[in-house]
């Protein structure tokens, strides 16, 4: 029985590498170029979005019943004109009345508060 049970010991340090014989093959085929039209495509242009839609979202944290009259407004002019910014009005709208809403129940809760301490 050998020292070395898979062959003789080998010196990892002075070991030279096997020789490239040949390139290694090229990874993929080939395929033809794709078609190219002769006329530029059409792009529809994008559409804009409704200022008024932008307000009612944004007045909706800072003045919430104005943001209801913008929301509503908004819409209509969507509606109309066919801009884009439905979503935002909507979510104005939404925030807006939510907002309010909590507005009137801190009022009443005031109001309650100084009525029953007098």
């Amino acid at each position: 029985m050998s020292q070395y049970p898979y062959g003789p010991a080998q010196d990892p340090v002075n070991q030279t590498p096997p020789p490239v014989t040949q390139a290694p093959p090229p990874y993929g085929v080939a395929y033809p170029q794709p078609y190219v039209a002769a006329y530029p495509m059409y792009v529809q242009p994008a559409r804009p979005t409704n200022g008024m839609a932008i307000a009612a979202l944004v007045l909706a944290f800072f003045f919430p019943p104005l943001a209801i009259v913008f929301g509503h407004i908004a819409r209509g002019q969507i509606r109309r004109t066919g801009e884009s910014g439905d979503g935002l009005a909507l979510a104005g709208l939404i925030m807006g009345y939510i907002f309010t809403s909590f507005l009137v129940i801190y009022i009443i809760f005031i109001i309650g508060v100084v009525i029953a301490a007098a």
